[in-house]
């Protein structure tokens, strides 16, 4: 038994670089089998439908984001670059197609069940970068579309906040530079080592 609140619906159903930035220090839990593996969530970035021309729903819904224009505190999750799944929150009221990655989290139950799974044994390298997140927790397609706030595989719940907040340009981004929607613990060596995208000289 662990004492920790889980976060409800009303904490999604509200603006998505707000919902990313008071993201972190919150504890992403994941169950298999009975165990529960978690970590202090350190890194996200928004994405905020017709608004953003980085966010996968910029240009309309299809197959592949309708769980973007769903109800909030659910999981959205695809596969990118033919190599790993992203884990994303859905944020907003139903019909308003936003979200927030989930970049990086601070390892702190199931660790070795993390290393078995990424192949590795140190600890700063298992959930650093969305890919990482994904393989170390067991997340993959079959949680999409997964309600946080009512499953008993994953889930949002209360932490105990990081600090400082850094602020930056998402990474890896073609557009959207602008817009300042990456949010990080300022100085966690579990944050990703993925740099800000740099609007491009014309």
């Amino acid at each position: 038994m662990n004492d920790f609140r889980r976060i409800g619906r009303g904490f999604f159903e509200r603006y998505t670089p707000l919902v990313a930035r008071e993201l972190l220090g919150l504890r992403l839990v994941r169950r298999v089998d009975g165990q529960r593996v978690s970590g202090m969530i350190v890194e996200t970035e928004a994405y905020r439908g017709s608004s953003d021309p980085a966010s996968h729903a910029y240009k309309g819904r299809t197959a592949r984001n309708s769980v973007m224009f769903g109800p909030p505190g659910h999981a959205y999750v695809y596969f990118t670059m033919g190599m790993h799944f992203c884990l994303n929150v859905t944020t907003e009221p139903t019909g308003i197609p936003a979200a927030v990655l989930i970049r990086a989290i601070e390892p702190l139950e199931g660790v070795d069940s993390m290393k078995r799974l990424r192949g590795l044994d140190k600890v700063e390298r298992l959930a650093s970068g969305p890919g990482n997140l994904t393989r170390a927790m067991g997340i993959d397609k079959s949680l999409d579309g997964e309600d946080l706030v009512n499953s008993d595989r994953l889930s949002v719940e209360d932490g105990k906040g990081v600090g400082k907040v850094g602020v930056s340009t998402r990474v890896g981004i073609g557009e959207g530079q602008s817009l300042k929607w990456r949010f990080f613990a300022e100085g966690n060596p579990f944050v990703s080592k993925g740099r800000p995208s740099k609007a491009q000289n014309p």
